[in-house]
């Protein structure tokens, strides 16, 4: 056993023979030395540097940073320690690099691109964003992928690269405020003016509506069944389903409004017009009417 741990593997050169004691020995101290960098980055952001109140996204470039210069500095003082040198390693680096560089492309892309994401910071941790048209929150900014938790709740693992490239929308990315619209359709012949009146005073009164800017009530068109207004507005939101929630108070507002002031919320109509050959006319009128109320008329004809 002696002689199979002292027996030479490889040369370096004339000078170094790395044998199997000191190649086994290398690598368990460098898996070590993982093992307590992570550990270690880990516990200085949580226990000092969030004392300073940096945003989450900083906290994790700065525990990556101190991972890697601790897993370097460690990794060099054993391999020096046991007299290996750091061209033996180079020499197995280069034979790495090239089957990374062959066989891993799209592993570095992301790799680098989640570098990419935590340097320039296009999207952060918190951030709501829109991607290929899922709206959701991002959650965790990783080496190889990035997490947003869509509306519904699922989770989307998106590659580092692709969100790079893609076309993504940021709601959040200069303040947590987000433009959202409702729409609502009253009846021809309602009151617009109070109508507007109405929808200005349901915006001003919802407490995440912010005023600046100032919310806006349009007049959009003249539909087929009814007068189409749109409420414009920027909502301070601090998760995605509230944008939602947000929508959905307003809509009971607006109805509960509009009841009381007797403005009626349209509903699709459609008009028909019987033209005969003799150019006769008679109304026609045209109930909806209940199963019930069909039976009782059918018992009256009977008797």
């Amino acid at each position: 056993m002696q002689e199979l741990l002292s027996k030479p593997l490889f040369s370096i050169g004339d000078k170094f023979d790395v044998t199997m004691s000191q190649l086994l020995l290398a690598i368990l101290f460098i898996i070590l030395a993982g093992l307590f960098s992570h550990y270690f980055s880990k516990f200085i952001t949580r226990k000092i540097l969030t004392k300073f109140k940096l945003a989450e996204d900083n906290l994790v470039i700065i525990k990556r940073l101190i991972f890697f210069i601790l897993l370097a500095i460690i990794t060099v003082t054993v391999l020096s320690f046991f007299n290996v040198p750091l061209t033996a390693f180079a020499f197995m680096s280069g034979a790495v690099a090239i089957g990374v560089g062959f066989g891993a492309k799209t592993v570095m892309d992301n790799f680098i691109s989640g570098w990419i994401l935590m340097s320039e910071r296009p999207v952060r941790i918190n951030d709501i964003v829109e991607y290929e048209g899922h709206l959701g929150r991002v959650i965790e900014v990783g080496n190889r992928s990035t997490m947003i938790r869509r509306i519904d709740g699922a989770h989307m693992v998106v590659p580092n690269s692709s969100l790079l490239q893609a076309n993504l929308i940021n709601w959040t990315l200069v303040d947590p405020n987000i433009r959202t619209s409702v729409r609502v359709g009253v009846a021809y012949g309602s009151d617009v003016e109070k109508v507007k009146e109405i929808l200005e005073k349901v915006l001003k009164d919802h407490e995440a509506v912010i005023d600046d800017p100032a919310p806006i009530v349009i007049f959009e068109d003249f539909g087929d069944s009814a007068l189409t207004f749109d409420l414009w507005f920027w909502a301070r939101v601090g998760a995605v389903r509230e944008l939602r929630v947000i929508r959905s108070d307003i809509r009971f507002s607006i109805t509960k409004h509009f009841e009381e002031a007797g403005i009626v919320i349209a509903f699709p109509q459609r008009d028909l017009h019987f033209k005969f050959d003799n150019q006769s006319s008679f109304p026609v009128t045209i109930n909806r009417s209940s199963k019930a109320d069909n039976s009782k008329d059918n018992e009256k004809g009977d008797s």
